[in-house]
């Protein structure tokens, strides 16, 4: 009898039996951690594609909105603009937080999206990618009078590793057989999203601003990302 009473309870849920994470969820877990590329994870792109609209929603419950570039293939998370002061709004937390930029991180992004639009006016490779010299021959320019080769490069590879780390360089796997390579690394497109083509078109003007800045030895400060 006490089988018989067994034989029609549900089995026990295994590890293995467990739902599924909806794919909205993995949607704003993806988007809260960074930016997502269709060129990365064409099923998560296609799943953002067919649930936009509800991301969107998610998204604005944090102050968010989604800025999503089918064109270009990426998307990602950006904060609500401030609200206006005199409205006597209060100003929430950001979940996005911004990042004051050094001087030389700012201009080598700078350089990578003028770059990045003189390619594109070419109308080649959609992929742009630059050797180490190649960015650090960009950098040279705007760098003070008298700074040496060895110092020059020191500098390039610090500040490739923050553009690295922010999101706009993408470092390239030596070809098989060359160790003596620098490094080469694609600049992403997603820098057109943060350098627009208003910034860009006053471009010489904040070069100047900065080789100045830099003559001056300046150091840490300067814009947001």
């Amino acid at each position: 009898m006490s089988d018989a009473l067994h034989e029609n309870e549900p089995p026990e849920a295994t590890p293995s039996a467990l739902p599924a994470v909806p794919e909205l969820s993995q949607l704003m877990v993806h988007l809260l951690k960074g930016v997502v590329y269709r060129d990365d994870d064409e099923r998560l792109w296609a799943s953002l594609l067919r649930l936009q609209t509800r991301v969107r929603e998610q998204a604005a419950v944090l102050l968010l909105d989604l800025v999503l570039d089918e064109a270009e293939g990426h998307a990602f998370l950006k904060s609500f603009p401030d609200p206006d002061e005199s409205e006597g709004t209060p100003r929430l937390p950001r979940l996005v937080v911004r990042r004051p930029l050094s001087y030389p991180v700012s201009l080598m992004l700078a350089l990578l999206r003028k770059r990045m639009a003189e390619f594109d006016a070419g109308g080649g490779d959609t992929r742009l990618v630059l050797s180490r010299d190649e960015i650090a021959e960009l950098m040279r320019v705007f760098l003070p009078d008298g700074t040496n080769e060895a110092r020059l490069i020191d500098q390039v590879d610090a500040t490739i590793t923050k553009v690295v780390d922010l999101g706009f360089l993408r470092r390239l796997k030596p070809a098989a057989g060359s160790a003596s390579d620098q490094g080469h690394y694609e600049v992403r497109r997603i820098l057109k999203a943060f350098v627009d083509a208003q910034w860009l078109a006053e471009l010489d003007a904040r070069l100047e601003v900065y080789r100045a800045a830099l003559a001056g030895g300046a150091g840490e400060g300067g814009s947001d990302a």
